[in-house]
């Protein structure tokens, strides 16, 4: 090899492993971030597939320096887990419901309280707030983490073996819960045992009666299969519950302003289109639990609510007056 061909050899490795080092291809694309997306839901639901397609959506409006995995059904770890990750920085982003942002900033968690919504029209009002603008600042202020959209969740009902139409039939009833405080406020207002168990543990604890009962909403006791180790669907619709999509401070702090908006706008519109399928899901989801079998029972609410509604004020609520008196007054 002449003295120039080698000159222009060394040259030519030098600026690929320069290239490689700073992330470019040799055919100069840049290569991606690959990024982790945990959630605790089944690949069928709505969640699932929005996450997808934010996914691509963030790939094709970042020109593909993003690149993002989803991990569905508890595959990074329960719901505790997969918020841990995020603080750690093991996850880049999650769905979580309110009442386990709260464990990290306590008045986020007021969405996830028991009758805390008047009915979808007052949650969503909420939603679109400025006070849900002011706790989703504190939660970011308290833990680095950036909330980056709502989405709906449905309303909880309780499933069991035996018709419930009264807080009195909830006494002592053995019922699977969340592992969060806001989860248990509803069956310890109504004299009923919370018992906390892992989300893709609870089908098998119902089948082998570690527990008479668990609560959660129309979408989700199809998609788990709840309905087929229980005997009633008992429409308390005790939470009008909610998931929150959170991106991790060391991601955001890695994004451009430009990038930062992508991220937002694509979550925002991922929540939008959520909620509208969660909405037509318990609109349907009656008469298709009536065509299985199970036995959905309407319930007057009213003395659930009024067992509930001293709690929210109470020793357990980890929000002030002012927050409370504020969403309460919102959509009136």
């Amino acid at each position: 090899m002449s003295d120039k061909n080698q000159r222009q050899f060394t040259l030519s490795r030098v600026m690929t492993v320069l290239l490689i080092a700073g992330g470019v291809s040799l055919g100069g694309a840049a290569q991606a971030k690959e990024l982790n997306f945990a959630h605790v839901y089944e690949t069928t639901e709505p969640y699932h597939e929005w996450a997808l397609w934010a996914a691509e959506q963030i790939e094709k409006r970042t020109d593909g320096r993003y690149s993002i995995n989803v991990h569905p059904a508890s595959s990074l770890g329960k719901e505790a887990d997969i918020n841990e990750g995020l603080q750690l920085g093991t996850v880049d982003l999650i769905y979580t419901g309110n009442q386990f942002a709260g464990r990290f900033y306590g008045p986020i968690g007021i969405a996830g309280a028991p009758y805390m919504f008047r009915d979808f029209d007052h949650w969503q009002a909420y939603a679109d707030s400025e006070l849900f603008k002011e706790i989703a600042q504190g939660y970011q202020d308290a833990t680095g983490n950036v909330p980056l959209a709502m989405n709906y969740y449905g309303r909880r009902h309780v499933t069991s073996n035996k018709p419930i139409n009264t807080p009195e039939d909830m006494q002592d009833l053995k019922i699977r819960t969340p592992n969060a405080p806001m989860y248990m406020m509803f069956p310890e207002a109504v004299g009923a045992n919370p018992t906390p168990i892992a989300f893709a543990e609870v089908y098998l604890a119902l089948q082998q009666g570690v527990v008479d009962a668990q609560e959660n909403p129309l979408p989700t006791i199809k998609a788990k299969a709840f309905y087929e180790v229980q005997d009633y669907i008992n429409l308390t619709g005790h939470i009008t519950d909610s998931l929150i999509t959170i991106a991790s401070g060391s991601l955001w702090d890695s994004l451009s302003e430009e990038d930062r908006e992508i991220f937002r706008e694509v979550y925002m519109k991922a929540g939008e289109e959520i909620t509208e399928d969660i909405l037509q899901s318990e609109e349907d989801l009656v008469a298709w639990f009536e065509d299985q079998g199970v036995t959905v029972n309407e319930v007057d609410t009213t003395p659930f609510r009024e067992a509930v509604i001293p709690y929210h004020t109470g020793e357990d609520a980890t929000w002030d007056q002012e927050t409370y008196d504020r969403l309460q007054a919102i959509g009136q």
